[in-house]
This record gives structure tokens, sequence and C-alpha cells, in this order.
């Protein structure tokens, strides 16, 4: 089961560096708005966007695989149907303890997947409202 405990939210949103996988370079979207209120509030944003060069003065990453050092959160920005794709390169990683699909975005089976592997996973919320709902 996805995360839906306070508690456990809070627990999650007290980390620090989020790999944000379909980060955008484009002010309006929620894949940029979102990530740069996350960035204002002390997280540590990666963005991860093979389009662009350099989101928020950081470089973009053109993969989950290419971001170097340890992350904490994998963000995800993308359709549901390329969610079990993003599961499988954050399964990849032993740092990335959480997976966090967006408000909207759902795949149960990648969910399961997961869990199954120890990730903790938030599916179908927006971190920016739960950030200021439990942390502001």
């Amino acid at each position: 089961m996805p995360v839906t405990d306070d508690d456990e939210l809070r627990s999650i949103l007290e980390y620090d560096r989020v790999a944000v996988v379909g980060c955008s370079s484009t002010p309006g979207k929620d894949a940029h708005d979102i990530p740069s209120y996350l960035d204002r509030h002390g997280y540590d944003i990666v963005p991860v966007n093979p389009y662009a060069d350099e989101i928020f003065g950081k470089k973009a990453y053109d993969s989950l695989e290419e971001v170097p050092g340890e992350i904490d959160i994998v963000e995800v920005f993308r359709p549901s149907e390329e969610v079990s794709g993003i599961v499988d390169s954050a399964l990849d990683r032993e740092d990335a303890g959480v997976i966090w699909l967006q408000l909207g975005i759902h795949d149960d089976e990648a969910v399961e997947r997961a869990e199954q592997a120890g990730k903790r996973v938030v599916q179908d919320r927006c971190m920016k409202p739960e950030h200021q709902r439990l942390m502001a």
C-alpha cells in the first residue's frame, strides 16, 4: 500500500535530496513550479530531463542512472505509462528509498514491485501541498 499516514509522510518530507524525473524548465508548469517551491524550501533538487542542460541553475541529467551521489526521493512528473520504467531505474539504485508519484500519476503494479523491493512509495499526491500541510 502506498504511504498515506501523516507521520510517515512527514518522515519522508524530512529527506533532503530529490531527483525530479520530468522536471520542466518552463515556469507555469507543475513540473517546474513544484520543484522550484521545494528548492526554495531547502530541498536539494536534482533535475532529470534529457531536453534541458540546466534547471534552477542546476545541471539537468538525462536519466536517473546518470545522477551522481545519493538520492533520497525520486519524484515523478511523467505520464503513468512511463512509471514502470522509472521504477525499474529507481530499483537499480540502492540509495533511492522513496518513490513519489505526483498527483494524477498511477501504476499499481510498479508500486507493488517497488514496495516488495523495500522502497516506500507515495502515489497520487503532490509534494508541495503535503509539505505545506505537514512541514510549514
